[in-house]
């Protein structure tokens, strides 16, 4: 089993993953690390485990309108007028999979730093 350590938002994680998936485990990190930026500037004052969890729901919600699309597209049904154009998909047509289950993994991490 791979082990890497990430950083996201200022702090250092040491997470596991499949071996072999370690530079995509460091490139997820780095997609998670500018949602977490992105919360930074919108203000406020959050604490390591309210980021995480507000760049999980960021992630969650692209995710969720990428659902949508894909599932309008595959009905038929045209985009809005006005909308702006998607851009192509990763090759990967497993990443929403992948990113429920990191954003899951954040949460159990948020979780472990809010006990400790």
């Amino acid at each position: 089993m791979g082990q890497v350590t990430v950083r996201v938002g200022g702090y250092s994680h040491p997470v596991s993953c499949e071996d072999g998936q370690e530079a995509h485990l460091i490139a997820l990190a780095a997609e998670v690390d500018r949602r977490v930026a992105s919360v930074k500037t919108m203000g406020g004052s959050y604490g390591e485990p309210r980021l995480l969890l507000l760049a999980a729901l960021l992630l969650a919600d692209e995710v969720h309108d990428l659902k949508v699309e894909v599932a309008q597209a595959r009905a038929g049904v045209a985009p809005p007028p006005g909308a702006a154009p998607v851009p192509a998909p990763a090759a990967d047509p497993r990443l929403a999979e992948r990113l429920a289950r990191v954003a899951e993994r954040i949460e159990g991490i948020a979780s472990d730093l809010t006990k400790g």
